[in-house]
């Protein structure tokens, strides 16, 4: 199956499915809402980017099946009135995306405290508030997915990402305790750890020299696109992943292998 054109012929049926999505304005929060449209879901988009509200619109389906939410991931109080709103709307969730997240990347001997607490909040506890915020209405009607965002730095180390390698390190480790304690209701709970990937940011972020090199220590040589990711995401939160949890996967072309 082609990475870029995965649709609902091709093994994906998310019909009747509700997926909330997080940093769904752009990258590969976007890709995963615009796959999971066009296979059939309902998408609940959520970012601090007040264009999210725009892009629920566009979405297969628009804004009469799509719900585009402004919000703060580190808020709890804000995380509770959103889910009041979707079990308002949809009565219930089957897919979270814990997607939004944050690279501030400074060598470790000179990293601020506030850029750590920073990262810690919106890379790892976020993610944990929004799963503890789902997890009610998937145990309830046992069936639930939940994807984590992680990252090729939950498993190596690299340079000036301590805060980055330690969020992402803790996301999986937390990911598995959740499928540990959620499995017999019917919720799986993975990981999904990409190398670099071409969103606009990525670009930025990796032009030039850096860039270059990163990709000479990837063996695929390449980065990864954020319809790839999106398209392994879609399977973890399919019916067919139903055996697939507590796990973490990779999607770096080989460059943890080495």
């Amino acid at each position: 199956m082609s990475a870029m054109n995965a649709s609902p012929k091709q093994g994906y049926d998310f019909s009747g499915r509700v997926a909330i999505v997080t940093g769904a304005a752009s990258g590969i929060g976007l890709a995963v809402s615009e796959l999971f449209a066009s296979c059939g879901a309902q998408v609940v988009l959520l970012d601090r980017q007040t264009e999210v509200m725009q892009v629920a619109t566009r979405l297969t389906g628009g804004i009469d099946r799509h719900l585009g939410c402004v919000l703060d991931v580190t808020d709890p109080e804000g995380i509770a009135q959103v889910m009041k709103q979707v079990m308002a709307r949809y009565g219930r969730i089957d897919v979270l995306v814990n997607n939004a997240g944050v690279a501030l990347l400074e060598a470790a001997d000179s990293l601020s405290e506030a850029a750590w607490d920073a990262t810690m909040a919106i890379n790892l506890k976020a993610p944990f508030l929004l799963a503890q915020a789902v997890a009610p209405a998937m145990r309830r009607q046992a069936y639930g997915r939940i994807v984590n965002l992680a990252s090729q730095a939950s498993v190596i180390g690299l340079e000036r990402h301590a805060a980055y390698c330690a969020s992402k390190a803790g996301l999986v480790g937390m990911s598995k305790v959740l499928a540990l304690e959620w499995a017999r209701d019917g919720v799986t709970v993975n990981a999904v750890s990409p190398t670099v990937v071409e969103t606009e940011l990525g670009k930025q972020a990796w032009a030039g020299a850096a860039g270059q090199e990163m990709r000479r220590r990837i063996p695929a040589g390449r980065f990864a696109q954020p319809q790839e990711v999106a398209c392994l995401i879609a399977y973890l939160a399919s019916e067919q992943a139903a055996m697939i949890t507590g796990e973490n996967i990779l999607i770096d072309g080989g460059y943890s292998v080495q």
